[in-house]
């Protein structure tokens, strides 16, 4: 089992929904919510295969998040922190 957290301030709620139905068909999720992220458990058949749904998991919801216009904070802002930290 692989367990993800999403930073509620980089990924849409209702895009990891989207995302974790669409590759449904390859792996087992469990999700959950926490203060700051949304957390996502994916079991599948061998421990490689976790890997690589994983990856193309938060790529896929990231994706889908930027589509819709981004999160719920601003991602600009969000980004420059990143980038420039104080």
């Amino acid at each position: 089992m692989i367990v993800l957290r999403f930073h509620r301030e980089l990924y849409r709620g209702t895009s990891l929904d989207e995302t974790v139905k669409l590759f449904a068909r390859h792996a087992t999720f469990a999700l959950r919510e926490e203060q700051d992220a949304w957390v996502v458990e994916l079991s599948a058949d061998t421990p490689d295969r976790e890997r690589r749904i994983a990856g193309e998991l938060g790529n896929y919801a990231l994706g889908l998040t930027i589509k819709a216009g981004g999160a719920g904070v601003d991602a600009n802002a969000t980004a420059a922190r990143s980038a420039n930290p104080s």
